[in-house]
Parts: structure tokens; C-alpha cells; sequence
């Protein structure tokens, strides 16, 4: 199967159709997205807090995405797959931007980037026109978290409702076919949805996008229940994991694994010329 493509993502809003969206870091958690049917596979630098154990995104290097994403690409099959621009990636000049663009596809077999932000809108436009497309991100920027003074809604007040209402115009002038609202009023996320003519994919922004976004890990509780409002688990994974790895532990422990139909066995004259061989050493 061949993964869809960002003109397809795009062309869901023209057809009323919801985007599903959801991060992959890896191998297997691509395959079961691939499996669910998901439209697109978004390998996050979120990877840096659910992976890597960080405590934001700023230390996720070209060099971690790079790795992530090419273990996603050879387990996605079927979603559009995009790789998330890291800090400090694209922000130096727009040859370093459109240089790293490239190298997420390819080297990261990715078929798309996102980038956050519209202060680099020009960016943007020069990674489109050298023939990458680009996902936008608006509203809740992570790598911006230092410059907001932490992980906080944004656009409550009148201007800041009205800036981000032009930075997804100006995002859509720029040449994205989608554009990511993460962590923004549900009514400003809708009129934004309304105002623009590619889909908007919602994270803590309500219903009224063309589609949501979440975590693999926070929708399936992995290790155990994200503590954010925005997030739904689907499926408590992560106990279900936890019950296993305790099961197995003490299953080694108390002798009950392996059992004899977990091993390989020698036929019986060969178990008994060995015997006899084994005894004959040791007198």
C-alpha cells in the first residue's frame, strides 16, 4: 500500500471528510498506527519528553529525528508521514531550513515536514517551492515554551486571538497544505478552520477543526493516564504492559518460566551418548 499524500490530506477539507492524526517514534508504533487506519503519522519532537525522557523539546537534535524517522518509515504503511523540524533546524537561514527539510526525505524516507510558527513564513515558502510539502503549527508552540514562560493556552486575548488568525493566513499564503492548532480556545480554533482553505488539525483546540492530533502514548496511557484535559485515553496500554512485565518477573522468580515447551530438546541417544561422555570426564 502506498502512503497517501499531502494533496490527499489537503483535499479531506473540500470533502468533509476528519483527519486523524497520530505521533509514531518508532517501528512497531508505526505499524499499529498504519494498522488503525490513520490518515497521517506525525513523528513528533514530543519524542524528546516521551522517548528521551526530557523535560520539553529544545534538546531534540536532527540527529534523534533523523533516527526516528527512519524507523517509522519502514513500519508506516499507508498514512502520510511527517517529520517535525527540530529546534534550532530552520530558524538560522532558509538555506539550513530547506537543507534539513531535505534530509527528512531523504534520509528520514519521510513525505513531508512541519514546522512551528509563522515568522518563518519565508521558510516555508522556500521549502514548498523546492518540492517538500509543509505542515504548519500554530497556537501552543513547544519549542517557543521558554518564550511563553511555559506550557500555556495561547490567543485568549483579543490580539493574540487576532495574530493567530493572521499567522494561518499568512501559513496558507506560504504554501502549507495543513496547519496544526495546538492548545488554543475551541472558538477561535473553529473560526480559524473557517478562515482558511487547508484542513486544521486540532490538539487542545476542540472539535471544530478539520481533524485531531494526539500523543500514541497519552491516548493509550503508556506508561500510565496523561494528566492533560485535551487528552482521551482509548486504551489503558500501560498497566496492561505493567501486568505482563510483572507476571513474567515473577514467573522467573518462583521457577514457573521457561516451561518445557519453551526450549529445544536433544533426542534421547544423543542426550544419552552425551551423558555417558559427561561422566566419563569427570571421573
Amino acid at each position: 500500500m502506498s502512503n497517501k499524500t499531502a494533496p490527499q490530506i489537503r483535499g479531506m477539507k473540500q470533502t468533509n471528510q476528519r483527519i486523524a492524526m497520530v505521533t509514531a517514534y518508532d517501528y512497531p508504533t508505526a505499524v499499529l498506527a498504519s494498522r488503525s487506519s490513520a490518515d497521517v503519522i506525525l513523528v513528533g519532537d514530543s519524542l524528546g519528553m516521551v522517548i528521551l525522557g526530557y523535560e520539553d523539546t529544545l534538546k531534540v537534535t536532527m540527529t534523534d529525528m533523523l533516527h526516528h524517522c527512519k524507523a517509522v518509515a519502514r513500519g508506516a504503511d499507508g498514512p502520510l508521514t511527517v517529520g517535525d523540524m527540530p529546534f534550532m533546524s530552520y530558524q538560522v537561514s532558509t538555506e539550513q531550513a530547506v537543507k534539513n527539510a531535505g534530509r527528512f526525505i531523504q534520509e528520514g524516507g519521510m513525505d513531508a515536514v512541519k514546522l512551528e510558527g509563522a515568522g518563518y513564513a519565508n521558510r516555508v515558502h522556500a521549502i514548498v517551492e523546492s518540492g517538500i510539502p509543509v505542515m504548519g503549527h500554530l497556537g501552543l508552540t513547544p519549542q517557543s515554551v521558554k518564550a511563553f514562560g511555559g506550557f500555556k493556552i495561547q490567543g485568549k486575548t483579543l490580539n493574540a486571538a487576532r495574530k493567530l488568525l493572521d499567522d494561518a493566513l499568512k501559513l496558507e499564503d506560504a504554501g502549507v497544505f495543513s496547519i496544526v492548532l495546538e492548545g488554543i480556545p475551541a472558538e477561535l480554533a473553529e473560526m480559524v478552520t473557517n478562515a482558511v482553505r487547508v484542513p486544521t488539525i486540532g490538539i487542545g483546540a476542540g472539535g471544530g477543526c478539520t481533524g485531531q492530533v494526539l500523543v500514541f502514548h497519552d491516548l493509550l496511557a503508556i506508561p500510565s493516564a496523561a494528566p492533560f484535559q485535551f487528552v482521551r485515553t482509548f486504551a489503558k496500554a500501560g498497566s496492561l504492559m505493567e501486568k505482563g512485565l510483572r507476571d513474567y518477573v515473577a514467573a522467573v522468580q518462583n521457577g514457573t518460566f521457561p516451561e518445557s515447551c519453551h526450549s529445544s530438546h536433544l533426542s534421547e541417544p544423543v542426550k544419552q551418548a552425551l551423558q555417558k561422555e559427561v561422566v566419563r570426564k569427570c571421573m
